[in-house]
């Protein structure tokens, strides 16, 4: 079957005209870059007109980049291809029966962690509108990251149903796995590595050579679709791993009076060939749409193929404990909070927090599953008042987000960082005060962006994650 897959691509010709599924962070830099190479005709975005994104559609068909934040490249290529006519955003999915290939990037969340089951409507029903239009000769892409076994199981299935045609004999389908960070979208989408895994090798190849031409350093990783899903999810989850170490040895420093980072620049020292002990960062939570449920695709994917695991019994896997400690951090920055206050002779009832910090990554108005929002349900749950301040989120379901600093802490009682925007690293711990109008205000640091004595100098009381050197310092009067 492959090979007649093969001579219809061939009798097809090279890929000139491509669809992107999806208007998000990774479908609209993926469409301008597909849409400034000189050998691609046209490429359409697709977008549902949605009450919550149609608006995108017109702001990408004006030029504009609907993506707030630091986005380096992309608002101009965006702005270029659109006066070029080689890029247009429309929600007309008939379009896509002629488009040589389609990409899908669809998010793919979880409703519940506890039953390992994910919310597939949207990326099914994007599926749907591809299946509907699909015609011979086509490739599909999945770019969402998923659950191993989808791409030839529950994916294959529905486009084979509403397109009527035969997978690996009338199309190629294949699993090219997003592997990007907000704030540095096009520099990832060119020169990371390409995992590409069709479901045949035909597939595969016409999958390499449509991304071939977007990579400028990096290179394309061929596998089974199987695999490329393995990767992927694999990928974010060793990532939440190394998080979730550090953020347990941060947790046992501060209960044993000692400072993490400089725990952290010792381990991390070690080195010589074939050695390393590489070590990340901890903070004040886990945040994004990836990092917080890959885990689950991969552990779900087992269950999917229908395979059987030999663990040992009644052990929960290390995985699930390390996003069970990534969730965790939070509430010890709640902890952390209540000691704080304690300390200045306060609670959390009645007190006013300023919550510095609503995205949950630096520089970017990225807040899907912000650690923020669960701190401060913790906060208003125990009798406090929470105030927001981020430079870059502006607005977010249910919050009130401002990014005047000097309102946002006016007599308040205690402030937590959570993310390190580049706004937090020159705190002014007197004019700060100051500011707060408390003789002891409480600065709680997820992020390790203050200097401690700076503001423990000034009558501050401080409490850091894995400053357990600092956490319990004497506090100055009259500073």
């Amino acid at each position: 079957m492959s090979e007649s897959l093969s001579q219809l691509f061939r009798e097809k010709g090279p890929i000139r005209t491509i669809g992107v599924v999806g208007m998000g962070y990774v479908g609209i830099p993926s469409a301008v870059l597909f849409a400034d190479l000189p050998d691609i005709k046209k490429v359409y975005g697709f977008q549902r007109s949605s009450p919550t994104s149609g608006y995108k559609i017109a702001m990408l068909n004006r030029g504009e980049n609907p993506l707030r934040g630091n986005e380096p490249y992309l608002s101009e290529l965006l702005q270029r291809v659109v006066e070029r006519k080689k890029f247009s955003c429309t929600p007309d999915f008939s379009r896509i029966q002629h488009c040589d290939a389609v990409t899908i990037a669809i998010q793919t969340p979880f409703r519940n962690p506890k039953d390992l089951e994910p919310d597939l409507t949207p990326l099914l029903a994007g599926i749907r509108n591809v299946g509907k239009n699909l015609r011979p000769g086509s490739l599909v892409v999945l770019e969402s990251t998923i659950t191993p076994g989808t791409t030839t199981g529950i994916a294959k299935d529905i486009l084979e149903e509403e397109s009527g045609l035969t997978a690996g004999k009338d199309f190629g389908i294949a699993h090219a796995p997003e592997r990007v960070m907000v704030g540095r979208l096009i520099r990832n989408l060119q020169e990371h590595d390409r995992i590409v895994g069709g479901i045949d090798d035909a597939s595969t190849q016409r999958a390499i050579e449509l991304y071939s031409p977007l990579l400028t350093k990096g290179q394309i990783i061929p596998m089974t679709a199987t695999a490329a899903e393995v990767e992927k999810t694999a990928e974010n989850t060793f990532r939440d791993l190394q998080i979730a170490a550090a953020n347990q040895l941060a947790l046992y420093c501060e209960a044993m009076g000692v400072n993490f980072y400089d725990v952290r620049e010792g381990i991390a020292s070690l080195k010589e060939e074939g050695v390393t002990r590489a070590i990340l960062w901890p903070g004040a939570g886990v945040g994004g749409h990836c990092l917080t449920k890959d885990t689950y695709h991969l552990e779900r994917g087992v269950k999917v193929l229908g395979r059987s695991l030999d663990w040992p019994p009644g052990e929960q896997s290390l995985f699930l404990s390390a996003r069970a400690i990534n969730n965790f951090m939070p509430t010890h920055m709640f902890h952390l909070t209540v000691d704080g206050l304690k300390r200045a002779g306060k609670k959390v009832e009645g007190s006013t927090i300023a919550i510095l910090g609503w995205a949950f990554i630096a520089d970017t108005d990225d807040a899907r599953n912000t650690p923020s929002e669960v701190y401060r349900d913790l906060v208003v749950s125990d009798g406090g008042e929470v105030r927001v301040h981020d430079p870059w989120v502006k607005e977010y379901p249910g919050v009130e987000i401002s990014t005047n600093l000097e309102e946002v802490i006016r007599d308040t009682d205690a402030m937590a960082v959570f993310t390190s925007h580049k706004e937090y690293r020159n705190l002014d711990p007197p004019s700060l005060k100051q500011g707060m109008g408390t003789i002891h205000p409480v600065i709680v640091d997820g992020r390790n962006v203050v200097n401690p004595d700076a503001f423990i100098r000034q009558g501050w009381i401080y409490k850091g994650i894995g400053r357990g050197d600092k956490n319990g310092h004497e506090i100055v009067e009259g500073g």
